[in-house]
């Protein structure tokens, strides 16, 4: 925090939305570019105008797309959890929601953090823009291996309370396999991230709104077709060759400091290098919870339905949430100094006001039903899911998905006004809280909807044939 950078003696008003960049968590730099920056800088840019369509329509089409990805993304999960690794080793279901929202954490802030330099003009020179890229790079590499590790380190914990037993060769499995899903997983995603940034940049479109969606879209499918992969590949060598998981754990482990090093050489990346652990780690517990009740619900055989549509609520609650909330930052970095609210968001929070205020909260509660309603089709049509899709189930599912939406549009709009008030940096933030959120309340509504519905008698007894 602290208060703006006033560099000499001129002062930015509010009038000029200017970023006053010396607060910002992944903005520092030194006083002397920021002044050469200043000076060539226009002297007023605006916040582009969209109307409510057109941002619909930017919206959608990577909204389906994402919508896609989860969907099959579900479908490897119901294919998967019949494999052998998936079965003796039940543990690896709590990292699946650790892993597809590192993908949340890590993926979706580099977008949205790369988007906001897009809008803000950050990018525009050449040399610039490659040092802020692949800083950004090596950073996330550094997060996903220590994410990775610690997401195996939480599946042992927590997969070992209630049983009360423990396999070295499990515990050290799960930790290969997860640090090497996280880290290829991240490094294909950070690619075709900053292609599509770049790319928007080029054709004009507001990264904000494609950047996002497009990440997720790609990232639950990789994470988890690697994910299946690497650990049914280690299993197959548990007996055979037993040194092997722990070779890919130390060979990963050991490349981070090679990243650290080179992230720390710019200025950008280096500060979050240093503060930007706090958001990603609560992440991944909070998501990790939400992989304990999957794991819970897979190995009841009543419930074992679940699967299919675990990643398709998580996937895309949390790609809703997090476009709201990488656009009310840009909002604010565009209308106000950090630690300084704009008007209309000052006194209590009450719901009401996320969607009086934002146009864009309406659209994107108003997709949720048709996008679910597309999804749960598409699953039926590709005969997976063992649910058959009676009138009850749908309406309890819907119910669930528009719950889970909801509440995550109000804390996000509570979370980015409160985090900017403090004066940290919401794009670093606020989406991996957000998107850990989704998971939590996507697993649970799913679990208890589903419950419900066995519970009423919508029993299917097909279930896993």
């Amino acid at each position: 925090g602290g208060s703006p950078l006033y560099s000499g003696d001129v002062r930015y008003s509010e009038t000029e939305p200017m970023l006053p960049e010396g607060t910002l968590s992944g903005e520092e730099g030194n006083a002397e570019e920021k002044e050469e920056e200043e000076s060539q800088r226009p002297p007023t840019r605006n916040m582009p105008k969209e109307s409510p369509l057109a941002m619909a329509l930017q919206i959608v089409v990577p909204f389906l797309l994402a919508g896609f990805g989860t969907v099959s993304a579900g479908m490897v999960l119901d294919i998967v959890q019949h494999w052998d690794a998936f079965k003796y080793i039940t543990e690896i279901f709590i990292l699946v929601p650790a892993l597809l929202g590192l993908k949340g954490n890590l993926e979706m802030t580099l977008a949205s953090r790369l988007s906001t330099a897009v809008n803000v003009g950050k990018m525009d020179s050449p040399i610039e823009k490659w040092n802020l890229i692949i800083g950004n790079l090596a950073l996330k590499q550094v997060q996903a291996t220590v994410v990775g590790f610690l997401a195996a380190v939480a599946a042992v914990v927590l997969g070992w309370i209630p049983e009360g037993k423990f396999q070295m060769s499990h515990a050290v499995l799960l930790c290969s396999a997860s640090v090497a899903t996280a880290f290829i997983a991240s490094m294909l995603q950070g690619f075709i991230m900053v292609g599509v940034i770049v790319g928007s940049k080029k054709t004009g479109i507001n990264p904000d709104n494609v950047a996002t969606p497009i990440a997720a879209s790609f990232g639950d499918l990789i994470t988890l077709a690697i994910l299946a992969w690497i650990s049914q590949g280690l299993y197959n060598c548990l007996d055979s060759h037993p040194y092997v998981s722990s070779l890919v754990c130390a060979f990963f482990l050991s490349l981070t400091p090679v990243w650290m090093v080179i992230s720390s050489k710019h200025p950008a990346s280096r500060t979050l290098l240093y503060s930007g652990w706090e958001p990603v780690i609560t992440a991944m517990v909070i998501s990790s919870i939400g992989g304990l009740i999957l794991d819970k619900t897979v190995s009841d055989p009543n419930l074992a339905g679940i699967v299919v549509y675990t990643p398709v609520i998580n996937g895309i609650g949390g790609n809703l949430v997090a476009i709201q909330s990488s656009r009310i930052s840009t909002h604010l970095h565009f209308h106000s100094a950090p630690g300084e609210v704009p008007e209309e968001a000052k006194g209590c929070y009450y719901p009401c006001r996320t969607f009086s205020n934002h146009r864009s909260a309406q659209v994107l509660l108003l997709l949720v039903l048709p996008g679910h309603l597309i999804f749960l089709y598409t699953i039926h049509l590709m005969k997976s899911g063992h649910t058959t899709l009676t009138p009850i189930f749908m309406t309890v599912y819907l119910a669930a998905a528009l719950l889970q939406v909801f509440l995550l549009l109000c804390i996000a709009d509570w979370m980015v006004y409160s985090m900017w008030r403090s004066g940290k940096d919401p794009d670093s933030f606020s989406i991996p809280y957000l998107t850990a959120l989704g998971d939590l309340l996507g697993t649970a509504l799913l679990a208890l909807s589903f419950q419900f519905l066995w519970y009423i008698g919508d029993q299917d007894s097909d279930v896993g044939d």
